[in-house]
């Protein structure tokens, strides 16, 4: 029983103390949260790192559906991504095509099994635990993370994903005049299309909205 009760205290010490709100309280409630939304062992038919590839890609723009952008986002090394990608390709989850850009690179694009397969992707519990959340509560919390992940990005010395709305490269309004398009890329100078504004991008530049400059005590991630 003793034993027991060492390992629940040190592996779950929001436990121990309910007001309990130290740093390592809170990165360990993120961390397990990580390990759950992971998941163990085989589900679906899938692992966990296939499943993550799958939701990488489910969420990425045109720009870093690209196996280097992917192991950039998972920290992960360019060869590890290749393997479980490969496997997900062979199988008909992936599909490869010819970069228009860059006829040397290739996009790796969902298919109709994937996308039918992710429809029972067990992370939808941790998005339903989040939509259980107030409106005003998940924009603190989503501010909150995105401070922490400020911080971890800067240490480690990685390039942080985003999204255009808070991307210093976005360009437009949304309104479209003169045959203009609505948005537009500045880093590639190519417009975006509606439903890329709410994609993953490896190209991301925090600007005056992104909540990753604001990391108080530290300066601004460039």
């Amino acid at each position: 029983m003793l034993l027991v009760n060492v390992v629940w205290n040190r592996y779950y010490p929001s436990m121990i103390a309910e007001n309990d709100s130290s740093e390592r309280v809170v990165a360990e409630l993120v961390g397990q949260l990580g390990r759950i939304a992971h998941g163990e062992g085989l589900i679906g038919g899938l692992t966990p790192a296939q499943w993550t590839v799958l939701r990488y890609f489910a969420r990425a723009n045109r720009y870093s559906r690209t196996v280097s952008a992917f192991a950039a986002f998972h920290a992960t090394t360019r060869g590890t991504a290749s393997q479980t990608i490969k496997s997900l390709v062979n199988r008909g989850y992936l599909v490869r095509k010819r970069s228009k850009r860059d006829g040397r690179s290739a996009r790796l694009d969902l298919t109709g099994k994937s996308t039918a397969t992710l429809a029972d992707d067990p992370f939808e519990a941790l998005v339903r635990a989040a939509r259980s959340l107030s409106p005003t509560t998940r924009l603190s919390l989503r501010s909150t993370l995105e401070r922490m992940l400020g911080h971890v990005v800067q240490e480690r010395g990685r390039c942080h994903f985003g999204m255009c709305p808070a991307c210093a490269h976005l360009r437009g309004d949304g309104s479209s005049t003169e045959g203009k398009p609505p948005y537009k890329c500045g880093l590639v100078d190519e417009p975006l299309e509606e439903a890329e504004i709410g994609q993953l991008c490896v190209n991301f530049e925090p600007g005056r909205s992104s909540g990753i400059k604001r990391i108080v005590g530290g300066p601004p991630i460039q």
